[in-house]
């Protein structure tokens, strides 16, 4: 029998309480010791990634305590429960399916009359067959000529995480000769964003696939529209120019003005979409169908690995305990994503949405209020960059910041130069492994301005090279990652009512509904 219950009642949790500064980073980390954590405090990923916590602050006696944690608060078989089908996502009553897009673990799942799981496969058939007809040809613009840019146009998950995938492979995908289309994103309302796009295109050979649930998206249906003025003024017709991805009952489905449609439903939130269609359909017009297979097989790998029950050898689970040691216990407010792959340039931004919309909240799953702190910031750029921009904080701020390090021991180009003794990739590799050493250990200094305390904890998902299946494994990490704190929390990581207020405000703005301080900033910004 599953027992929901907030975090602060779990008697293992008060013995983790008790642990708090029980690790010296400064000392366990210098010298033999600090191999033998390196080499002691790793876990299996899949793809050949792994998880590497050696520069945590955790110890024999912490992961005992947070294994006894993971198993008083029920994680696996909360897991487990989400994968059969149960009302996981309590504030909206809906099921929880995103696992189900890449060949879920558990029974099948009949919901609204239909097995689910039939039914995101269907509809990956559907967008597999229709990238594979664009490819040959069979599908082309009024001229008869191919199309050779696809263009998204959607916000928040229907940009962010089919966005950060795309860009993580493109480079990949150019050097295996896989890179079908060029891909474009069209997100912020605000008209600088879509001119930038339309201006940089060839409109006569672009594809345009607009991504919206409901079909009644403000941002995404005004893009819509200046979408379609441009390809009109072009004297091209917009309905040869556009497919959708929508629900079934959406106003889009059955529509004219779409070349075809492909569907999702309200059992996956955007946020944890880039497998079903809304990944699916500009990935694979991008890369082929192959390659979206290829990063869907990742995904599952590491879904599966996400049910083992045993919390040491379970690398999200792991990942997510030491997560909330550090939010809870240690009190540190932020979490810093940190690649060292610049084809991973906006995975961190991604995973800001991942996070904070799903564990952002302040009421338990039965909106209760909650006692203790719950997620925290996400925020990051890739290494190096971000070293030359705020590492200065997080060495001598006086917040300490947990750090998540991704890296790989070779680049996608396959091809590098060796300068001054060594190639581009070994630098960056040198620079991530030394910024571990650096966050961990610090540095004694008379002058007080040179001084580095340390005892930053990090750690770091290690891989060989950046390719779909290495990147769905990633994705999935993090996806299982914040759905084990929203269970340890007791929170609804599936809802996100907190973005709903704005789009209300908005629109009584726009139809100039206003009053007292909302009718002077309206007037202030001359709407």
């Amino acid at each position: 029998m599953i027992a929901w219950k907030n975090l602060d009642t779990a008697a293992s949790y008060q013995k983790l309480v008790s642990l708090k500064d029980h690790v010296d980073l400064t000392q366990v980390m210098q010298g033999e010791s600090g191999a033998e954590r390196v080499a002691k405090y790793s876990v299996p990923m899949a793809e050949g990634l792994c998880f590497n916590y050696a520069a945590k602050q955790v110890d024999s006696e912490v992961l005992a305590a947070l294994a006894e944690l993971a198993r008083e608060m029920q994680l696996s078989e909360k897991y487990e429960a989400l994968l059969n089908g149960e009302m996981i996502n309590t504030g909206e009553k809906r099921l929880v399916l995103h696992q189900l897009t890449r060949g879920q673990l558990g029974q099948d799942v009949m919901a609204d009359g239909v097995n689910k799981r039939e039914f995101y496969v269907s509809q990956q058939k559907k967008a597999a067959e229709f990238a594979q007809k664009v490819h040959a040809g069979q599908v082309v613009n009024a001229a008869g000529e191919k199309f050779t840019t696809v263009v998204q146009i959607g916000i928040g998950g229907s940009d962010l995480g089919p966005r950060a995938m795309y860009i993580a492979l493109e480079n990949w995908a150019r050097t295996n000769g896989c890179l079908k289309m060029e891909a474009r994103f069209i997100s912020n309302v605000d008209p600088d964003d879509a001119a930038a796009v339309l201006g940089n295109i060839d409109l006569a050979h672009s594809l345009f696939v607009l991504v919206s649930k409901s079909g009644t998206t403000l941002e995404t249906l005004t893009n819509e529209s200046f979408v379609k003025n441009a390809l009109k003024n072009a004297g091209l017709d917009p309905a040869r120019h556009m497919v959708a991805v929508t629900s079934e009952t959406s106003p889009l489905a059955k529509s004219d003005d779409y070349l075809a449609a492909f569907f999702m439903d309200d059992y996956i939130g955007g946020r944890y979409s880039s497998t079903s269609c809304v990944g699916g359909v500009i990935l694979s017009l991008a890369f082929g169908p192959d390659v979206f297979a290829q990063f869907l097989d990742g995904a599952a790998a590491e879904d599966k690995l996400s049910l083992n029950s045993d919390p040491l050898s379970n690398p999200e689970m792991l990942d997510a305990l030491i997560g909330l040691y550090e939010r809870n216990v240690m009190g540190y407010p932020a979490t810093a994503v940190l690649p060292y792959s610049q084809a991973l340039s906006r995975f961190p931004a991604h995973l800001q949405q991942l996070d904070m919309e799903s564990n952002g909240k302040s009421v338990n799953r039965f909106g209760e209020p909650v006692s203790y702190v719950t997620g925290p910031v996400i925020f990051g750029e890739p290494g190096t960059n971000g070293q030359h921009s705020f590492y200065q904080l997080l060495h001598q701020g006086t917040d300490i910041v947990p750090l998540q390090f991704v890296g790989f021991s070779k680049s996608q180009i396959g091809t590098d130069v060796d300068i001054q003794g060594s190639t581009s990739q070994q630098k960056l590799c040198a620079n991530v492994a030394a910024q571990i050493m650096a966050f961990a250990c610090g540095k004694k200094d008379e002058n007080s301005n040179k001084n580095f305390i340390g005892g930053r904890p990090s750690s770091i998902i290690i891989g060989e090279q950046l390719t779909p299946g290495a990147l769905g494994a990633l994705l999935a990490h993090f996806e299982n990652k914040v759905m084990f704190q929203g269970f340890l929390w007791n929170l609804n990581s599936f809802d996100q009512e907190g973005v709903q207020l704005g789009k209300v405000l908005a629109k009584r703005v726009l139809a100039h509904d206003t009053d007292g301080a909302l009718q002077a900033y309206s007037k202030l910004l001359h709407i």
